[in-house]
């Protein structure tokens, strides 16, 4: 579990969420790729804001709490809400509406993903559930978010395109 709440270890599913995107997108997958980037900025960010406003303890550091510890790892001191949640949630939010219908194939690993990422999150003691329920809501908005404002500079560009082509 400890391995697997690390991002590196999910590579090979990235690449697997990208080759869908190039073979959708084509050219456009550089547009998608820098709000992807800034995504996942704004979801980690966010994260990092509510959690040094709220100063809810995680459960690995909550004093007389007695919970699961891997590795001596305990995360940071605070844990509302769940960046792992937030960031794999507002990912697969953003490949689903970007995909759309014709990848529906590709829902489901991404949404195992995000679930199987947030569960390590609680197995590991560092997270409450209800801290990945709150990270979902938020990624789920923010990928929403994202989503639609990439699709809609992807039609602006397009438009501009035809426009100087004709």
């Amino acid at each position: 579990m400890f391995g697997a709440t690390k991002s590196l270890i999910w590579f090979p599913l990235y690449l697997f969420f990208l080759f869908f995107v190039i073979r959708k997108y084509k050219w456009n997958t550089l547009v998608i790729l820098v709000f992807a980037a800034l995504m996942i900025l704004a979801s980690d960010q966010l994260s990092d804001l509510v959690k040094d406003t709220v100063h809810r303890l995680r459960p690995s550091n909550q004093p007389g709490l007695m919970v699961h510890i891997v590795e001596a790892y305990k995360g940071g001191t605070y844990g509302f809400y769940s960046a792992h949640a937030t960031n794999t949630c507002s990912v697969v939010i953003f490949i689903i509406i970007l995909l759309g219908r014709e990848y529906a194939y590709v829902y489901f690993p991404a949404i195992l993903w995000s679930l199987f990422t947030s569960y390590t999150r609680i197995y590991l003691g560092v997270h409450y559930p209800g801290d990945i329920f709150a990270g979902w809501i938020a990624g789920s908005l923010i990928g929403y978010l994202f989503a639609t404002t990439t699709l809609k500079v992807i039609g602006i560009m397009e438009r501009k395109k035809q426009d100087i082509s004709s």
